[in-house]
């Protein structure tokens, strides 16, 4: 069987082409044509095969994303000659190019780029054949990250060849430069590039054509993007077609030629689906050789060219140059040398700081460059190599102030205060008011989700959503990012509509979601999926409410003792609304009754059997079955001390690793100085996740039963956070206790950081069948990586321990609610 029938298999092939691909064997097929005897081309100009086969996204476990660093100009990316905004940004994976963006950053225009190497008897792919390795291209003398530049190595499994690739963008136009040097090791070796194009984020509307000595796709609507690949070497041939029924990868596996050569896949923009571009590269023989492409973007065929031309032209130097930062442009060096706190920060790492920097660049990057401020969850679609492509999909290249909340208090941390502002700023744009299209009902609260400029995408009401802009906004006022002035305004014109329906809810009537929400109830929690009391959304409430409270007395408003009022009480309710001291997991090993924190309880008697909802494929179970490390936010806000009998009995449980694996929360997993760290999944009962029998991915064929949520890495900071507030309450915070929780938790979060230090959504607990992808311990699944709030997570963690205080604590809550 060849190596490339699993990769076309993948693309639902018909079966004939499966059947063709079969008489092609791995290394040794004696009927593979010899490369020194070409088998000669027919040029026809239309290809055959439309629309493909179904269209899916890449592989979401990133191992590097990308974008050049754009300054503000006043608050906003103001394009200009002087100050040239590129909005391009890239993600690497499996060691090639995947999703590239362009325009706004959820706009995917390409699914992946890689090559494909055909030699005597084989035809390899990069993705399938090759051991992969990536570094950054930019560091300083402490290995540390200074740009998101990336140097990738793949080498044949065989040793019959290598490819070295160097990614970034062009700082000064919508490009991506790729250097790419082949090596090989034998004679015969013959390289062919093959993009996969999903231009304006769809794969199933595509149009691929050679012009200009270029490879170009398109749609056929008026307003589409175009996508033009370019080369500083000329290609020997070039071909388009559908993917798995015309295109280069199913014309190279029957003889290791390419020779049904199509000019275009359409012929008047009447035809479209899911199509492929391939080139073929001069033969090696035993030796190497460079070529520079380019990857030009436009909303015209005229203006992709151009980019691509313009940034081959420029060349590798110059532009990596820019993109760095020197002389002339203002780069990622000059981003990581505005955060004066890192250096300090670095030497409370177990890294020297190589993951606190790459944090840094990735959060950045993970902006909006049209909308300034809006920063997304993820540069990545979950599982998204079995997610349809066929219509777009925003993935986790989208805003939810959640995490949102998250990264702007992470920017904080690291010294960054025009982000924190801006993003503030932005979110605005996605609170529901009289304007928001649709919408009846009591305003003041936040989106679930929404596209970076503000489309509406999911429509729960999540009340941390709605009281974390207020604590946001209360912190930038204290750090002095934001004047008395400003808070004011923002007070009346945001924060004040969120704090009111913090207090009252109301009824609520947007698309599907029409309902009435009574406070401190919510609709979904952080995890989206239940509804009721939850103590992590209410710690949340109760710090927004207190926040309020010392705004309105800014503001002037009279309004302040009833938010104040009404976070005492909410903060007096919380044994009685959340708190079981009913159940088996209500005794302790003493057969002690010791009261702890629900995940959720749906109607507020924690005491009770009340089910939770079934999700994810999972049958709801008895509220008091389920735990969640949500309660540790109470602390961290300043709800409750960290000494809380409650709190510690709630953390006991937590840590009980003897628990079935379906109810289990706490894995362990070893760091690089051979020590254990601990990583803790989102709740008992997670469905959000591989199967554990068939390893199919999250709701591949559907939900099931057997799915199961895997473990979290940025819980490993919250629970660092919450040790740290635990050592400070209970004085035994020193220089020896802090090591320890450096080598714990700061180092635990290391753990899971892959090779390209991006930080995974999820990653593997060891728990049932390790996928097709033989997962190891620890490792990031292909769920989303990197995770914004991970990364995030890691820098707030980082920073906390720097200066032996919880960064994201608000004093004023404990003040507020102790007297």
């Amino acid at each position: 069987m060849s190596k490339i029938e699993s990769l076309i298999k993948q693309t639902t092939v018909a079966s004939a082409i499966s059947l063709a691909l079969l008489s092609l064997s791995a290394c040794s097929d004696s009927t593979t044509a010899p490369i020194d005897e070409p088998i000669a081309s027919t040029v026809t100009h239309i290809a055959p095969g439309a629309p493909g086969a179904d269209p899916v996204w890449a592989f979401s476990g990133k191992t590097g994303i990308g974008t050049s660093y754009e300054p503000y100009s006043n608050g906003q990316y103001v394009d200009s000659e002087a100050n040239p905004v590129s909005k391009v940004w890239f993600s690497v994976a499996q060691g090639i190019l995947t999703e590239t963006m362009f325009g706004m950053i959820h706009n995917a225009q390409l699914k992946e780029l890689q090559f494909v190497i055909v030699g005597n008897g084989f035809v390899d792919t990069e993705k399938e054949n090759t051991n992969s390795a990536i570094e950054y291209l930019h560091t300083d003398d402490q290995g540390r990250p200074l740009s998101l530049a990336y140097k990738i190595v793949n080498t044949d499994k065989d040793g019959k060849y290598k490819i070295e690739k160097h990614i970034f963008t062009d700082p000064n136009r919508d490009s991506l430069m790729m250097k790419v040097v082949f090596t090989a090791f034998e004679d015969g070796i013959t390289p062919y590039l093959y993009a996969n194009p999903h231009i304006n984020n769809s794969g199933a509307n595509d149009i691929a054509s050679i012009e200009n000595d270029a490879l170009v796709a398109y749609t056929s609507a008026d307003d589409s993007s175009v996508l033009t690949i370019k080369s500083d070497i000329d290609y020997v041939k070039a071909s388009v077609g559908f993917v798995g029924t015309s295109d280069g990868l199913v014309d190279l596996a029957d003889n290791g030629q390419l020779d049904k050569l199509y000019q275009s896949t359409s012929k008047d923009k009447s035809t479209v689906g899911n199509v492929a571009l391939t080139a073929q590269y001069p033969t090696l023989k035993s030796n190497s050789y460079t070529v520079n492409f380019a990857i030009g973007f436009g909303h015209n065929k005229e203006a992709s060219l151009n980019n691509a031309n313009i940034t081959l032209e420029t060349g590798y130097d110059a532009v990596l140059s820019a993109y760095l930062g020197d002389d002339k442009h203002i780069g990622w060096k000059d981003y990581l040398a505005s955060l004066t706190p890192l250096n300090n920060m670095s030497t409370n790492t177990a890294d020297s700081g190589k993951l606190l920097y790459t944090s840094a660049l990735v959060l950045k990057a993970q902006e909006d460059k049209t909308h300034a401020g809006a920063l997304i969850a993820s540069l990545s679609n979950p599982w998204g190599d079995i997610v349809s492509a066929k219509v777009g999909s925003t993935g986790y290249k989208a805003v939810w102030p959640r995490d949102f909340y998250q990264c702007a208090m992470a920017f904080l941390a690291m010294g960054d205060t025009q982000t924190p502002k801006v993003a503030f700023e932005y979110l605005k744009k996605v609170q529901v008011t009289a304007q928001t299209p649709g919408y009846e009902g009591t305003p003041g609260w936040f989106l679930q989700k929404t596209h970076v400029d503000g489309e509406i995408e999911w429509v729960g009401v999540q009340l941390d959503q709605t009281a974390m802009p207020i604590m946001l906004g209360w912190k930038l006022w204290q750090a002095g990012v934001l004047t008395d002035a400003e808070t004011v305004n923002w007070y009346h014109d945001m924060l004040k509509p969120a704090a009111d329906f913090l207090i009252t809810g109301g009824k609520v009537k947007l698309d599907w979601n029409e309902t009435k929400i009574t406070p401190p109830s919510t609709q979904q929690e952080r995890w989206e999926e239940q509804a009721g009391y939850s103590p992590s959304t209410t710690a949340a409430v109760i710090a927004g409410l207190v926040a309020a409270s010392e705004l309105a007395v800014l503001a002037k408003d009279a309004q302040s003792t009833l938010y104040l009022s009404a976070a005492r009480k909410l903060a007096a309710e919380l044994e009685t609304t959340m708190v079981a001291n009913t159940g088996d997991f209500a005794i302790n090993q003493h057969a002690e009754v010791a009261p702890y924190y629900v995940r959720i309880s749906p109607n507020g008697t924690p005491n009770s059997a009340d089910k939770l909802l079934d999700n994810n494929g999972k049958t709801g179970v008895d509220q008091r079955t389920i735990l969640d490390g949500g309660f540790l936010e109470l602390v961290r806000y300043g709800v409750k001390n960290a000494q809380d009998p409650i709190i510690k009995n709630s953390v006991l449980l937590i840590d009980n690793t003897k628990l079935d694996d379906n109810l289990r929360v706490k894995y362990e997993f070893t760091a690089k100085d051979g020590s254990t760290v601990p990583g803790y999944r989102r709740y008992g009962n997670d469905g959000y996740g591989e199967d554990i029998v068939t390893g199919l991915s999250y709701a591949e064929k559907g939900n099931t039963e057997q799915q199961r949520g895997r473990v979290w890495p940025f819980f490993t900071g919250e629970r660092g956070h919450y040790e740290l507030a635990l050592a400070k309450a209970s004085g035994t915070l020193n220089s020896k206790t802090k090591l320890q929780l450096i080598l714990t938790y700061v180092q635990g979060m290391e753990t899971f950081a892959n090779e390209g230090l991006m930080l995974p959504e999820q990653a593997w607990d060891g728990v049932g069948n390790a996928t097709r992808y033989n997962y190891k311990m620890g490792q990031g699944t292909n769920s989303a990586t990197p995770l914004a709030w991970t990364h995030a997570e890691y820098v707030k963690l980082v920073r906390s321990i720097t200066d032996e205080n919880v960064w994201d604590h608000y004093p004023i809550v404990t003040e507020q609610l102790s007297q």
